[in-house]
């Protein structure tokens, strides 16, 4: 490239920078970003138009004459107005920036203004053929330089003389692809920053509102849980009863419930609902109104539970299911009934030889098939028998060393309190399980029913 071409290009160069601070205030226009994201309407289009023609204008201003020709970055108004608001805006600015190139005369006025027309246009059709979409940075600068290339073309065949065309295509060539390429690639890099801004704050907008929603859910969850658990212990003649149920975060379906039977008879309920959240909290609301619901029609244990199971199968409940352990106290005869459906075994110490008894009966999760046959089996509890009945958050708590607080850890816990009465038992064995998962979030409801036999 000669020293005319050098001086010409840093020239344009100078002027392309005017149009960068144009360009920056531009794309914060409300507008701009109207059009950009596909929401075109008469009033911003109009805008746009006027703006980019505006563009066009000065392009033609700030041009180098040489030999009656202005090399200039004219087109680059029309070209990014077509790219980023479609055909309409394209051609709009076009005509503005072509028109008022007629108006300065030359011998190259004909094929300069009817390229400026066309290169809105063709954007217009190019931003149209890729889904109303900005074709990106280097797309962009490559449709510039095409632009360009056949604004070239246009003069050498329609000006005249043809020598002097040559002659300027010759010196303004480079110049012109240049310096509309840099101009380009300074807009499209704007525009393509600015797409990426919105979308990420789509994202960002998308996931607030997720984690609100999630929020809600949550909260909702906790309120169903909440209002289905007991708000008072019964009084068990001769018994110590103490329950709570502590959730998580990430609210799941723990349950636990106190049933009357009859005046001697007293039935005690632990359960487990998979998944969580909302679903989780309506599937417990609805486990533990149908147990309660049997159950004082129906005093047997094992046969009441196969009904429960045989019904929850009966309604959708998105492959959800249930660990259920349920017994009936008798007082009076100091015997405990009861069915183990998938649950953690309860774990009853006995207070004569310091043995643990786990009370399972093999039964299956409820919800998991329809015609499960329930065992049942009955034990003596004898003064200062103690049962601790409990849900999986207290045994698979973790640890910031991933290890679970595990069943070994509450028997010993057990059996080196067992002389506490029934609330301060359950308020250890929650504290503890605490201090052991201490740094981690709690990933599952804590509940723990604790049963003494006083006399």
């Amino acid at each position: 490239m000669d020293s005319l071409s050098i001086s010409l290009f840093t020239d344009l160069v100078e002027k392309v920078c005017v149009i960068v601070v144009i360009a920056y205030l531009l794309t914060r226009l409300k507008y701009f970003t109207e059009v950009l994201d596909g929401k075109l309407t008469i009033r911003n289009q109009l805008i746009m138009i006027l703006i980019f023609g505006s563009i066009s204008i000065y392009g033609s201003y700030s041009g180098v004459n040489i030999f009656g020709a202005i090399a200039n970055v004219r087109d680059l108004g029309p070209m990014v107005a077509g790219l980023v608001g479609g055909p309409i805006v394209g051609l709009g600015a076009g005509l503005i920036g072509g028109l008022h190139r007629l108006t300065m005369g030359g011998f190259t006025c004909i094929p300069c203004s009817l390229s400026t027309i066309l290169a809105g246009l063709f954007a217009g059709i190019i931003y149209l053929a890729n889904k109303k979409r900005f074709i990106g940075i280097w797309g962009a600068v490559l449709f510039s330089i095409l632009l360009e290339t056949f604004h070239m073309i246009l003069a050498l065949i329609l000006a005249s003389p043809f020598a002097q065309a040559l002659e300027v295509v010759e010196d303004l060539y480079i110049p012109m692809i240049l310096a509309n390429a840099v101009g380009m690639f300074i807009f499209a890099f704007m525009i393509t920053n600015l797409i990426k801004e919105r979308a990420t704050k789509k994202e960002r907008d998308k996931l607030s509102a997720q984690l609100e929603r999630r929020k809600k859910e949550m909260e909702i969850a906790q309120q169903i849980q909440e209002s289905f658990l007991p708000h008072t212990i019964p009084f068990i003649e001769n018994y110590d009863l103490a329950a709570s149920s502590i959730p998580a975060q990430e609210v799941g379906g723990d349950f636990y419930d106190f049933i009357p039977i009859s005046s001697e008879q007293t039935g005690l309920t632990i359960g487990d609902v998979s998944g969580k959240g909302i679903p989780a909290a309506l599937f417990m609301a609805f486990s533990r109104t149908l147990l309660r619901a049997k159950a004082c029609r129906n005093p047997g244990v094992g046969r009441m539970i196969e009904s429960v199971n045989n019904f929850i199968n009966e309604e959708p409940h998105s492959n959800m299911f249930v660990t259920l352990f349920y017994s009936i106290l008798d007082s009076s005869r100091n015997k405990l009934t009861f069915v183990n459906a998938g649950h953690n075994p309860p774990l009853l110490l006995r207070n004569e030889n310091g043995e643990i008894i786990r009370l399972s009966t093999g039964g299956v999760v409820l919800g998991a098939m329809k015609g499960l046959k329930m065992g049942e089996k009955t034990i003596d509890m004898y003064p200062q028998d103690l049962l601790v009945l409990y849900t999986d958050g207290v045994t698979e708590a973790i640890n910031q060393q991933e290890d679970q607080f595990g069943e070994e850890r509450l028997i010993k816990l057990i059996k080196d309190n067992k002389d506490m009465p029934s609330d301060d038992m359950k308020n250890l064995i929650i504290d503890t399980v605490y201090d052991f998962a201490s740094g981690t979030p709690q990933a599952d409801d804590i509940t723990i029913m604790v049963l003494r036999r006083v006399m």
